[in-house]
């Protein structure tokens, strides 16, 4: 009679991959055993158990396992500006002439926001950290999907109807609102197991030091996360200086929200005297290394990187492959240092894009890492395909050459999302149409007509 009582049973269990766990204790696991039971994974070996049961076997030759990626910075309702955005040189909430988010509905945002939080969870991101106008309604879009969220409405007090224009008018009113409708929004979703809601106060130029002296207090009060973007432009640089006599890093410091609860986003026009306070603050850096190159800017990440700051990986408003982002930042690296060596490699960047990610929203016990009693949170990539042979270096080929469209199945605390490369929780088709919808009438209200 077989005996029972030492027989692992699994949910779901991986066979026959190569894990690549961003645990730099053992970052490589050939022909990887991978068992997953009540959303953790509680098997992790070269081998199966001897013994086991499972309610689903999953063999996986010539596939890579990485843990889910975290990106920790978009704007998942600007998807209405791609392929257009991108080529005027400035971020779309400064530039005129183009949609803005207070022109977009309620329907209009749930379905941009669906859009841009599916095409980053086909692409492996298993965290989306998503901020911008209708936070209450893109949050219930995107909660759909499955993936584990850490979203906030854009908190401010400045009249962003008028910067477009060259007007920089500051309102209590709106940043009473703007605070209260982030609060409501924690409020709402704090006991939602996959969901994590942050404070996302815009930028040091359109949040006075006053009103960011005020998202400091409430997130020491609730133990928020505080999202922003840090040295993002030129504009924002001579604004906060002429304003206020500092850097955009010494204002936050300044108004207590220099501390480990914050994430800067782009982080361009950071000096070293800037990064060195970040570091000895705890503070994290969220790299946008696409979005920065495509205006025409780099962010300093070698300088950063020595100084100590923990850096995560975002897409912002460009597109959802953290594959291709890491490979961004790893060659925008390389290129500011001017050679190859041991400071800048795949496993780098990789940290960035898991790990440092997790970090940084403060759930590294939980996800980031494929280890032992952690959140089941996983991507499958196909890597049979020939532009990810052979299988020398699988790190390196993911990240010199891989593509977001290699996903095939995507995990979160055990449930399968996505699988064969599709959703597994709504109609993709159904999401493409209801978002192309709802960007045509956002660009006709601007009189003009990008279609047919």
């Amino acid at each position: 009679m077989t005996d029972l009582t030492d027989t692992p049973t699994f949910d779901l269990l991986l066979l026959d991959a190569i894990a690549l766990t961003a645990d730099p204790a053992q970052p490589e696991i050939r022909g990887a055993a991978i068992g997953i039971a009540n959303g953790r994974i509680t098997w992790l070996a070269a081998q199966p158990p001897e013994r086991y049961e499972a309610t689903r076997v999953l063999r996986l030759p010539g596939h890579f396992v990485t843990p889910g990626f975290v990106n920790t910075h978009a704007h998942s309702i600007l998807t209405m500006v791609r392929g257009v955005a991108a080529d005027l040189g400035f971020a779309p909430s400064y530039t005129p002439g183009i949609p803005k988010g207070t022109q977009v509905n309620p329907d209009q945002a749930r379905a941009l926001a669906r859009l841009g939080a599916l095409e980053a969870l086909l692409f492996g991101s298993t965290v989306l950290g998503d901020n911008f106008v209708h936070a209450d309604v893109t949050t219930e879009a995107m909660v759909e999907l499955g993936m584990r969220l850490a979203p906030s409405w854009r908190i401010h007090d400045v009249d962003f109807a008028r910067v477009a224009h060259g007007d920089w008018h500051h309102s209590a009113d709106i940043g009473n609102a703007t605070l209260q409708a982030g609060l409501d929004l924690h409020a709402r979703w704090a006991a939602h197991p996959r969901v994590r809601v942050n404070l996302a106060a815009h930028a040091v130029d359109t949040c006075s030091e006053g009103f960011l002296r005020e998202v400091a207090a409430a997130s020491q009060q609730h133990g928020l996360v505080v999202s922003t973007h840090l040295g993002q432009s030129q504009v924002e640089v001579d604004r906060v200086l002429a304003r206020c006599g500092r850097s955009s890093t010494e204002v936050l410091a300044d108004t207590g929200l220099l501390n480990e609860r914050l994430m800067g986003g782009h982080c361009i026009y950071v000096t070293p005297e800037d990064a060195a306070r970040m570091a000895a603050a705890g503070a994290h850096a969220v790299h946008i290394p696409k979005c920065n190159a495509t205006s025409g800017r780099l962010a300093p990440t070698p300088m950063l990187k020595r100084a100590g700051v923990n850096m995560a990986l975002a897409t912002d408003t460009q597109h959802g492959d953290m594959v291709e982002l890491m490979r961004w930042a790893l060659v925008t690296a390389r290129v500011q240092e001017g050679r190859v060596d041991d400071s800048w490699q795949p496993r780098d960047v990789f940290h960035m894009a898991t790990m440092g990610g997790a970090k940084a929203l403060g759930m590294a016990d939980e996800i980031g890492s494929l280890a032992l009693g952690k959140a089941a949170d996983l991507v499958v990539f196909d890597a049979n395909r020939p532009h990810l042979r052979p299988h020398v270096n699988p790190l390196g080929n993911l990240v010199h050459t891989g593509q977001g469209r290699d996903v095939s199945m995507v995990v979160v605390d055990g449930e399968i999302l996505v699988e064969n490369g599709r959703p597994t929780r709504v109609d993709m088709d159904a999401v493409c149409a209801e978002a192309e919808e709802a960007a045509r009438a956002l660009w006709a209200a601007e009189g003009k007509r990008y279609w047919l």
